[in-house]
Order: structure tokens, then sequence, then C-alpha cells
């Protein structure tokens, strides 16, 4: 490489960083990202299932909020998302923590955690959840037995009480049931700001494709215009939906 290519390099590796200063502001980190949006992580004791589902108004919400292991848990993280407290959370349950254990953990190696919320299920379906005094209203969070429900920057308290009833009430496997509680977060107001992107998984010990994986469904709408139903009608295509009794 000569000298005059490797000066024209540096220049465009530093070109978007001298815009940022130019414009007065600085180039966002990734612990500046904000995923405000609405999640349940939850288990089921039956089918040894671990889950998470998730919708926002951020595009390909997918990939930052929702983690799981089979035999180990499920992390959601969001708000001014950490993405690192999904696989570290993992980590510490499979290492034999509770997910009170973890949570503290992960929000004591955290110094930004006033801005993240964090919602955890361990092993045993026990659940633990953060909402930092940062986070956008409204924020909060509830639990019940084997999940916990989290959202930021949502239309009301009412988007988690009526998510966490769905939950409890619904009858099925645990993706329809994890559905059922985005779907009535989502009647209840959801996401303050709008609609776009909608992600479940569901992990079981070898349930991936000829059992390689623990990978038993991990769908998701990247961006569009409804998000939640149409998660839906791809989820239905993997499993049929239980028919109400």
């Amino acid at each position: 490489m000569t000298r005059r290519s490797f000066i024209a390099g540096i220049s465009v590796l530093l070109l978007p960083l001298a815009y940022g200063a130019l414009a007065g502001k600085a180039v966002p980190t990734v612990s500046e990202v904000e995923v405000n949006t609405f999640s349940i992580v939850a288990y089921d004791p039956e089918r040894k299932e671990w889950g998470v589902a998730v919708a926002s108004k951020y595009l390909g919400v997918g990939n930052a909020v929702p983690f799981a292991k089979a035999n180990v848990g499920a992390v959601a993280t969001q708000a001014s998302v950490n993405v690192m407290h999904g696989p570290n959370g993992l980590d510490l349950l499979a290492k034999g923590m509770s997910a009170d254990e973890a949570l503290k953990a992960l929000c004591d190696s955290d110094k930004g955690i006033d801005r993240r919320q964090l919602g955890l299920v361990d092993a045993k379906g026990k659940a633990a959840a953060f909402t930092g005094t940062g986070c956008n209203a409204y924020a909060g969070h509830k639990m019940g037995e084997n999940y916990t429900c989290q959202g930021n920057i949502l239309a009301g308290e009412a988007v988690i009480t009526n998510m966490a009833k769905a939950f409890e009430d619904a009858k099925g496997p645990l993706a329809w049931r994890m559905m059922a509680a985005l779907e009535a977060a989502e009647k209840a107001g959801g996401d303050k700001r709008g609609k776009q992107a909608a992600a479940i998984l569901v992990v079981r010990e070898k349930a991936g494709p000829n059992g390689f994986s623990d990978r038993f469904i991990d769908l998701r709408v990247d961006d569009h215009k409804e998000p939640i139903p149409e998660l839906a009608r791809i989820l239905s295509m993997r499993m049929k939906r239980p028919t109400p009794k």
C-alpha cells in the first residue's frame, strides 16, 4: 500500500466522526441506542421450553432484545439497551445462579443500569425484572409464576397489566401464550410511538432442525405496518394456533 492510499483510507474511516463533530452531535455508541419496547420472558414447565416475545417501534427488535438457552433460561434486555446483558445473563444462569442472583450481578456490573430494563427467567422458571429510573415513561414490569412482562415508553400501565393477564389466561403452547400477551399489550396501546417490529424465540433441548440446536421457534418481523398480526401469521405456519374452548 502506498503512503497516499493509506492516508486516503484513514480519511474515509474518520469522515463519519468528523461529520458528527461538525453537526454538533456525538456518534452514537451501542449503549446509547434505545430499544423502547414491551416484552415477555417465560417458561413452560410441562414442555420444558423457555422463550421471549417482543414488539417495538424499533427496526429489527428481534436482533437486540431476546436471548434464551434450553435448560438454562431466558433474558430480555431493552430500553437504552446493553445487548451484552443477554449472553452474559445466560452465562450467569448456566453457572447455577437464580434469576434474582443473575439480575443483581448484571445490574452491579453496569454503570448505566438506570437507563436499562431487564427481564429474566431461570432454569426453574423463577422470574426477576428490573426497570431503571431513567427509562422513558411509562415504564414498568409485572412478574408472575414462570414469567415476567416489562416495557418502556408505553401508552400506560395497562399495557403491562393486560399483557400479564393474557399470558396467565391463555392455554396451549408457550409460543401462542406469549403471542396472546403481545396482542393484549398492543390492544392496550403498546409502544406509544407506534409499531414496526416483533419477534418470538422459543428454545427446547434438541428441538431445532434435526436436533442439532435448541431453537424450536425463532421468528422475526423486522419492518411492518402491523408487526404483531404478521408475526402471528408466520407462527401459524410453524404451529397451528389453539382453538379457544
